[in-house]
């Protein structure tokens, strides 16, 4: 009796059975482009992130707390839109156990890292002057390095490099996303080809590590975050060839050969930079093999007729 009042109800009123099909073909296609559909998305979060940053970065109190709200919108976006086209119901790679742990340990091996970078200049004489900056801008930074950083790892690494180790494996999708990574730097005003490549093998390869060790985000954040605000919020020194001067508490003039000090790109094309993180990048990725977190490229299997 009751089957016979539904296929009544359905053949009456067919709208309430088709809106339900038609919403699962669509979001079965929607799915099925998930790669381009998550990079578009994120690539727009990037881009609004960042001209949202040039408009209040004049502002150092309103930089601050605006950069950390971009942060967790971006977060809350991309949970968001991995459940609405992927359909996942747990976003595990954003996880909240051990949240706060990598983000600190983040944190410190970052400011470690770039700190143990510029001691290395000093020492083989490649700073002229160093002088006080400013605290706002200090501030300021704070903020909006906590975005780019959020912003660019959701893209490169969870979604670019999460989605193609899936399709290639560890290895392939590693050195796809890491030369993707230096390429878009190209971008900025004193971009150079060394310069690029050289953040590729850096922070490309050493991002993309933190994440295959821990198989979350978190740390990837944290890291990222913390190696930018050093450089540009400490030291006060050039970001990736940006354009806009860093204000930050201090303000360090690097000067010697671009092998030394990077030259207009930054500290991060110096060779010393490939040579500091290299070391956490290769510790990284040998946990991430002892912990069998190293994926194999999916081979494909041939049906017989």
């Amino acid at each position: 009796m009751i089957e016979r009042i539904a296929i009544v109800a359905s053949a009456e009123h067919p709208e309430s059975t088709v809106p339900q099909a038609g919403l699962a073909t669509g979001r079965g296609r929607l799915r099925r482009f998930r790669f381009p559909v998550l990079l578009v998305a994120l690539f727009g979060v990037m881009v609004v992130t960042g001209g949202i940053n040039q408009l209040v970065s004049p502002v150092p109190i309103l930089a601050l707390p605006v950069g950390v709200g971009l942060a967790i919108a971006a977060v809350a976006c991309y949970r968001w839109l991995c459940r609405a086209v992927e359909l996942r119901p747990d976003i595990p790679e954003l996880g909240k156990t051990g949240r706060w742990s990598q983000l600190r340990r983040g944190t410190v091996l970052g400011l470690a890292l770039f700190a143990g970078l510029m001691v290395l200049i000093a020492v083989f004489g490649g700073w002229q002057e160093v002088s006080w900056g400013s605290f706002g801008g200090f501030l300021g930074t704070a903020g909006l390095m906590a975005s780019v950083a959020v912003a660019e790892e959701l893209l490169f690494r969870g979604v670019v490099f999460r989605i193609m180790e899936e399709r290639i494996g560890t290895v392939i999708a590693l050195v796809v996303s890491m030369l993707l990574f230096g390429a878009i730097h190209l971008v900025n005003a004193n971009a150079t080809l060394w310069g690029a490549f050289a953040i590729a093998l850096t922070g490309g390869a050493m991002l993309a590590a933190a994440y295959v060790a821990t198989r979350s985000l978190w740390l990837p954040i944290g890291l990222h975050f913390a190696w930018n605000f050093t450089q540009a919020g400490i030291f006060g020194v050039t970001v990736s060839g940006s354009a806009v001067p860093p204000e930050g508490l201090l303000n360090s003039t690097l000067s010697g050969p671009s092998a030394l000090t990077g030259g207009t790109f930054g500290p991060e094309a110096s060779l010393f930079a490939l040579l500091v993180c290299m070391v956490p990048t290769i510790l990284l990725l040998r946990r991430a093999a002892r912990t069998g977190q190293i994926r194999p490229r999916p081979s494909r299997v041939k049906l017989s007729a």
